[in-house]
């Protein structure tokens, strides 16, 4: 097909963190809506300046590339998309940002897309499994044309909410996690090339105190001990210094340093997917990896060691039959799903099932694209009226007015940085990291004791 009659489809993603950089490209992937036309996507990052915004070693380990990547502040990035029109203009934006962030964006861009019918559709969800905070969270995310729901499940708890406080629910859209996919497992642990393989994914914020931290180690090192023939493996997050969405303050690599490890246990880093392929058996607490290795139907365990806790998110598995605790997989057992369950979370689907999950997304997005007379103002449920309190607060952190204009004395709110500005800014943002990821946790450790 030549190239004139090629339409591209202008995608934008704006991210915070690894991960959320992750589930936003993937999902500008997956959602882009299908023409006669052959549609090319092209995509242009914007990577949310912050303490965690993603080194160039997680952007590579993430493995999502894009056509442009460029770290902004909330105001360079409103100036980007007010400034954005014509043949520059985007026809989708995804925003992959924790609640405060699209609340604010949300708001930001209402002003700069004020006088504009033809702005592009915006849409965000979460990154993973919602055990915590989920009414804060969805009506932060409310006045997004599409707030994606990852199951079955999610989608009724998110049109509930939004119903029950009177706000507008259609923009609720079922679909599933981006990144599920790999080969499904075969049923036979361990191979001829390899022994079997016992993975403990590790979360950086969960558990958050020392104690749990050091029991799960010294649990995972003992079933290493325990069972030499098998290869027992850390999968890790981050190198110390480096952020993820959440804060690791007790580095797992740390703790690690002090103990005495059996030959058949390691530390890896890397893509999930790449260690899942060499995976018998995935240990968590309640990181989303265990839907990945649901969705392959790789045995999954949810430790209850530290308890079934809200706090820990394990909660949230209740019912999957995938619960255990260390000294039931010390003994040999291997969770069983109950298939209803892993159902609800659309992971392990049959078939094409997975690939058709976001078929609904894609046919909602090309609706609105084709609306006539253009989109409608966005117009998220919090107000200066319904919310007079908390609202300019949350704006106020990304340096934006409760009217959603930039702050006076906000970060690069009149111009472009220039050079100068750029290297003072780098020095800057390498200090506060510093601040934020070395000196803060040791002087809050030092407070306890």
């Amino acid at each position: 097909m030549p190239a004139s009659a090629t339409k591209v489809l202008r995608v934008a993603v704006l991210a915070d963190s690894d991960t959320r950089w992750k589930w936003g490209a993937l999902t500008a992937s997956r959602i882009a809506p299908e023409s006669p036309g052959n549609t090319d996507v092209h995509l242009d990052g914007y990577l949310l300046r912050g303490r965690a915004t993603p080194t160039p070693r997680q952007l590579r380990e993430v493995g999502v590339t894009a056509d442009t990547l460029r770290e902004v502040t909330a105001v360079e990035f409103l100036r980007a998309m007010g400034d954005a029109t014509g043949e520059e203009s985007y026809d989708v934006l995804v925003l992959a940002l924790v609640g405060g962030g699209v609340q604010a964006m949300l708001h930001g861009l209402g002003r700069v897309w004020q006088d504009r019918a033809d702005r592009p559709v915006v849409v965000t969800g979460y990154v993973g499994v919602v055990y915590e905070k989920l009414a804060d969270g969805l009506l932060l995310r409310h006045g997004a044309d599409v707030v994606l729901a990852n199951s079955r499940q999610d989608a009724e708890r998110f049109r509930a909410v939004y119903e029950g406080v009177g706000a507008d629910a259609s923009a609720v859209t079922e679909v599933a996690l981006p990144f599920l996919g790999g080969a499904a497992y075969t049923g036979e642990p361990g191979r001829d090339d390899r022994p079997y393989t016992v993975v403990f994914a590790a979360q950086p914020s969960v558990p958050d105190n020392r104690g749990d931290r050091v029991y799960l180690l010294e649990r995972l090192i003992r079933h290493a001990r325990r069972h030499p023939e098998r290869d027992v493996v850390l999968k890790l997050r981050s190198k110390p210094g480096e952020h993820t969405t959440h804060i690791e303050e007790l580095p797992y690599q740390k703790l690690v340093q002090r103990a005495d490890v059996p030959p058949n246990f390691r530390l890896v880093y890397g893509h999930m997917g790449e260690v899942l392929d060499r995976t018998d058996l995935l240990v968590t607490i309640s990181s989303t990896a265990a839907l990945e290795s649901l969705h392959r139907r790789i045995p999954t365990a949810v430790l209850t060691d530290l308890g079934v806790r809200e706090t820990l998110g394990n909660h949230h598995f209740v019912g999957s039959g995938c619960l255990a605790s260390w000294d039931q997989l010390d003994e040999g057992h291997r969770p069983v799903p109950d298939a209803e369950w892993v159902a609800r979370q659309g992971v392990a689907a049959e078939g094409g099932a997975y690939e058709s999950a976001f078929d609904r997304a894609r046919e909602r997005i090309a609706a609105l694209r084709g609306r006539p007379g253009g989109l409608p103002p966005i117009a998220p449920y919090y107000t200066t009226v319904t919310a007079p309190r908390y609202l300019p607060g949350i704006l106020a952190r990304h340096h934006l007015a409760p009217d959603g204009a930039p702050l006076p004395g906000a970060p690069a709110a009149d111009k472009a940085p220039g050079p100068v500005r750029q290297v003072v800014r780098r020095a800057a943002r390498g200090a506060y990291r510093h601040g934020v990821q070395r000196v803060a946790p040791v002087i809050r450790r030092m407070g306890e004791l």
